[in-house]
């Protein structure tokens, strides 16, 4: 599978659930030659909004950290170039401390983590990454000094504590994580967040060529999580409209879920799509969904288009 979709979910799942804790940074450019840390986050020390309950990622997000997802195990390389950026970013904290003639505590110097869908024993072993009594299974640490910790997501044990950081993982491990949104109650908020990324991942896969047995797979686990996005942006129209009757409330839900299906397919419903509307609303829920995802936006307007627009 190809890593810019998952680098996509990655920094959009993490962005949205941190934000409410800190600063999130996505492609953050390191000092030195060209290199970029993929999330760097800074808690607040007052978040300004009651943030969703997170579990382990909450621990995470408590000291400023450089996150490295990867969507299979990372090489042994990859991980030294992980390391390598957290020393350049130390290096740059004690650098401006040393500008500004502050001191800076080693305890406050930024954490990496690193995300790993699987690893194996080789290669926590050649890091002498382990287990702390502190810390959940499948949260391995390295050496006190080197500050990193590798997350084989694979071996998290299966709890609600460990199910945002679950959904990052593949195969059967992320195929559980999403049977247990599904099933949390409809007022959690993780739900509907984690719903609503996952729909976007899947419009992202498939409007990109699927290339591979995986994606195909990948997006056969998204399905159940898109369809209950769109029943769940359909249910809050209808309910917006309800006061205007049934079937002003239906075409209401119906309307949401195009607006929604074209702001995550072009990024912004400008007057142009939104004019379209009407038009698409005369097909049924799997032919516009399907004109949605295939077609770019020039081909909309042609064929949805005023003739004179």
């Amino acid at each position: 599978m190809t890593r810019i979709p998952f680098d996509q979910l990655s920094k959009q799942f993490l962005e949205e659930f941190l934000t409410p804790l800190g600063t999130v940074e996505r492609s953050l450019e390191v000092p030195g030659e060209s290199r970029f840390v993929d999330i760097w986050f800074v808690p607040s020390p007052q978040p300004v909004t009651q943030p969703v309950v997170l579990g382990l990622l909450s621990r995470i997000a408590a000291t400023p950290c450089l996150i490295e997802p990867f969507r299979n195990q990372p090489t042994l390389t990859q991980v030294r170039n992980c390391l390598l950026k957290l020393l350049l970013v130390q290096a740059d904290f004690q650098r401006k401390a040393r500008r500004d003639e502050e001191s800076i505590k080693e305890a406050e110097l930024p954490q990496l983590w690193i995300f790993a869908s699987t690893t194996s024993d080789n290669l926590l072993n050649k890091f002498d990454a382990k287990v702390r009594e502190t810390w959940l299974e499948g949260v391995y640490f390295l050496a006190d000094a080197l500050k990193t910790a590798i997350i084989a997501i694979d071996r998290l044990p299966i709890t609600q504590e460990t199910l945002l950081l679950r959904i990052l993982g593949k195969g059967l491990t992320q195929q559980q994580a999403i049977d247990e949104v599904l099933a949390l109650p409809k007022e959690d908020p993780r739900r509907a967040i984690t719903l609503q990324l996952l729909a976007n991942w899947k419009i992202t896969i498939e409007i990109n060529a699927v290339t591979d047995e995986e994606e195909r797979d990948l997006i056969m686990a998204l399905s159940p999580a898109f369809l209950e996005w769109e029943q769940q942006i359909e249910r809050r129209g209808i309910q917006q409209g309800i006061e205007q009757g049934i079937e002003q409330g239906i075409e209401q839900g119906q309307r949401l879920v195009v607006e929604n299906l074209l702001k995550v397919r072009f990024g912004e419903l400008d007057s142009q799509l939104a004019a379209i509307i009407p038009s698409l609303l005369e097909l049924s829920t799997e032919e516009y969904t399907h004109l949605l995802l295939q077609l770019s936006k020039q081909e909309l307007l042609d064929r949805f288009g005023r003739p004179n627009a």
